[in-house]
């Protein structure tokens, strides 16, 4: 059987999500959105509470959080949507996977709206832009909202078939595609299974699961959606581009780098989005490593003429 016959033989939702999406998909978005978000509601009290926010919950929050942000940025987004490097295969696996562990939804899906994202860019089309409801005060800010969560509910989805067919042909990451809800559980489970383990209590196991999986999947999904709104909205653009794409700089470390969104959006295959002077992307530094140990190639590189060639003025460039 060929490949390209065992991908067509699969149920839509396991590679693609469906053309459409069902209730039971709304019910499981909500679920995946609004339990994390009350957990963010009540970190600062339960903080407050004696024991119920340790060391070792930070410990393995952390770790956490910064693997599977890497997973996006670095897997979802600049390797499997824009391609800027080529991975072997432990690589290309091993991003593939964290970046499912982030919940945001399998590979297959989240590329091929990325990409119909970049093609419609601020225009009609786009699957998530903040300017979809008009200029005014009122349309913006309906605009952010939609940008930011409201898109994710909208019936009709991204032909993944016409977006994303690389990514069909690749019997890797259809597998992994198909199997998102088994690396959900799996990053559901490690935060709560090392807390138990190690202090050997039902409160460690519970705080734990309480920062490293309710509160880290909350912030990794708005950190994502605020590139989606905020970097579409309000902030710096240095560089030509035929939308309204902006840096944030305050969301560079919690965003690995992607809040450099104007170069982003002026050369989407860039490895690296923070260009300029000072600006921190540690989504290419972990590109840099990768290369120097061998396990990449072909990295696309922003070169200074490249760079100058899409500045709106003089800027002070990185070296």
């Amino acid at each position: 059987m060929s490949l390209a016959t065992e991908i067509d033989d699969l149920p839509a939702s396991a590679t693609r999500g469906g053309e459409t999406q069902g209730w039971a998909e709304r019910i499981a978005l909500t679920l995946f959105i609004a339990i994390p978000l009350l957990a963010i509601a009540a970190a600062v009290p339960v903080a407050l509470h004696d024991g119920w926010l340790t060391w070792l919950d930070v410990a393995i929050a952390l770790p956490m959080y910064f693997l599977t942000l890497h997973g996006i940025t670095v897997g979802y987004h600049r390797l499997f949507t824009h391609k800027s490097f080529k991975p072997n295969r432990a690589v290309k696996i091993s991003l593939a996977v964290l970046g499912s562990m982030a919940v945001e939804g399998p590979v297959v899906r989240w590329v091929a709206d990325h990409r119909k994202h970049h093609k419609f860019s601020d225009r009609d089309g786009d699957p998530h832009s903040p300017w979809k409801y008009g200029e005014s005060f009122g349309g913006l800010v309906k605009g952010l909202w939609w940008a930011h969560i409201g898109w994710l509910f909208d019936s009709e989805q991204t032909p993944q078939r016409q977006y994303a067919p690389d990514l069909m042909k690749d019997r890797d990451i259809v597998w992994i595609s198909r199997n998102f809800w088994v690396f959900t559980l799996i990053s559901l489970a490690i935060p709560p299974a090392l807390g138990g383990l190690i202090t050997w209590s039902w409160t460690g196991a519970l705080t734990a699961f309480f920062w490293g999986t309710l509160v880290r999947v909350a912030l990794l999904h708005h950190m994502t959606w605020a590139i989606n709104s905020i970097c579409h909205a309000v902030g710096d653009r240095p560089f030509v581009s035929r939308d309204k794409s902006a840096n944030i700089w305050w969301l560079a470390i919690p965003s690995g780098g992607e809040s450099w969104h104007n170069l982003h959006h002026a050369d989407p295959t860039s490895a690296r989005h923070g260009v300029l002077r000072g600006q921190l992307d540690t989504s290419a530094r972990t590109i840099w490593v990768l290369q120097k140990l061998g396990w990449v190639s072909d990295v696309r590189w922003p070169s200074r003429e490249r760079i100058d060639s899409k500045l709106v003025a003089n800027q002070p460039v990185a070296a």
